[in-house]
């Protein structure tokens, strides 16, 4: 496997930084257990301090000083049949994602905040040696984003806010790649090549929503998050290359990776002085990831090819927009809240670009979270959610796929959340 590949494979990773939301791609959305109990569908009250990420007009509601901290547990399973009938099982892994908001809400109305979230992410893990080891083995990526916001309440029906974005992301991955115990004659190795990778990269990005309430009962919500371009910068090492060690020079590979914009809109009704509603539309530009350029310094020119294993490369990828729909209840009596959500994803991944890394696929997921206030101004939040993933067939080349390893991929995940949180 040449080192352009390589690092074509990983950067994908890199840039969409541990589903750690299993939203579609590798996109998060859990940032707050809350929401999460509710589907997610919050943009239209973005009524506690995660208000940063679904909507920042939503930090208007807080009075005084508060900070909401926490985070999810994501347990993701899934497997691979191949055209020949052999099961493998994705290694089990677990995965924990921040959710860490601070805000500070003004009596003239205006309130300023800041939150540490991981908007993407990725960390996958196949037995070692087995049958797809060529396309991915062990993947480890962490991204973080720092979000300082500010918003204002116009008057009591309208609010507004916005806020930037720094994100920084690392990526350490492992992988197989086929060599030569010999060039002359050229002879296969018995046993692979192994390949590791360490990247960073950042960028920097911005959000902004709106809130407005005609009555009383009813909120309408909507926010939109910018693109981030993150620019990534790594180094490949290469081991038990044998004959073609002197082919795999390394060096430091670069590449531009530009994350999908995003819209919500919003709205929620309360029902009752107790009972609450809110459905939502997400929509995710994932047309970004059309396609993924891989700046490298050339090799040495292979004998039997003519040309160099490690160059600059293009991959396609052809991701296309997609969306989500998102629909929850929040259920209050005294100091406990009962919620439960549901959401629909679609997949922006084409099959012909289905891989053991990105396994992606339409989704349905079921949410049930509960509230509790005591000690004055504390509050605790804890949220379940449950993620069906349609079955996703790759058919390989023969049927004009891109992805040169067949067969069927079937995966679940179990997020569980909590945040407390605290006002004064």
């Amino acid at each position: 496997m040449s080192i352009s590949r390589f690092f074509g494979l990983c950067v994908l990773l890199v840039a969409f930084a541990v589903d750690a939301s299993f939203a579609s791609g590798f996109q998060l959305n859990e940032h707050g257990a809350r929401a999460m109990g509710q589907g997610g569908a919050f943009a239209a009250r973005a009524s506690d301090l995660s208000a940063m990420y679904f909507n920042p007009a939503g930090l208007t509601y807080q009075e005084g000083f508060g900070a909401y901290v926490g985070g999810t547990i994501i347990l993701p399973k899934t497997s691979f049949t191949s055209t020949a009938g052999k099961l493998t099982d994705m290694v089990s892994q677990t995965f924990v994602i921040p959710s860490i908001y601070i805000g500070y809400g003004m009596e003239n109305g205006l309130a300023f905040g800041v939150g540490f979230s991981a908007p993407f992410g990725l960390g996958t893990e196949w037995p070692a040696g087995w049958d797809g080891m060529f396309e991915a083995v062990k993947t480890d990526l962490q991204n973080l984003a720092i979000n300082p916001t500010i918003a204002y309440k116009v008057s009591d029906q309208f609010m507004i806010g916005a806020g930037m974005s720094y994100t920084f992301s690392t990526v350490k991955l492992a992988y197989n790649f086929g060599t030569y115990s010999s060039l002359a004659p050229p002879t296969p190795a018995a046993t692979p090549g192994n390949v590791a990778l360490e990247a960073d990269g950042n960028g920097v990005s911005f959000n902004a929503g709106a809130i407005y309430k005609p009555t009383p009962a009813l909120s309408i919500g909507a926010s939109y998050r910018h693109t981030t371009k993150i620019e990534y910068e790594g180094t490949a090492a290469f081991a038990n290359a044998q004959a073609l060690a002197g082919f795999f020079p390394g060096g430091t590979g670069k590449t531009t990776i530009t994350t999908p914009n995003q819209f919500f809109v919003g709205i929620a009704y309360d029902v009752s002085q107790d009972f609450t509603i809110e459905a939502d539309y997400q929509w995710i530009g994932w047309s970004t990831y059309d396609s993924l350029g891989i700046i490298l310094p050339s090799g040495p020119t292979f004998p039997l090819t003519g040309r160099p294993l490690q160059a600059s490369s293009s991959t396609p990828k052809l991701w296309t927009d997609t969306y989500m729909i998102r629909a929850g209840g929040e259920y209050r009596y005294g100091d406990l809240a009962f919620r439960l959500g549901f959401i629909y994803d679609a997949s922006g991944q084409p099959s012909k670009t289905v891989e053991p890394m990105l396994p992606d696929a339409n989704r349905l997921e079921g949410t049930v979270g509960l509230g509790y206030k005591f000690l004055g101004g504390w509050s605790i939040d804890v949220a379940y959610q449950l993620i069906l993933f349609k079955d996703r067939t790759v058919t390989g080349p023969a049927s004009g796929d891109l992805n040169e390893f067949p067969g069927l991929y079937k995966s679940t995940a179990n997020l569980f959340g909590l945040n407390v949180g605290y006002d004064i």
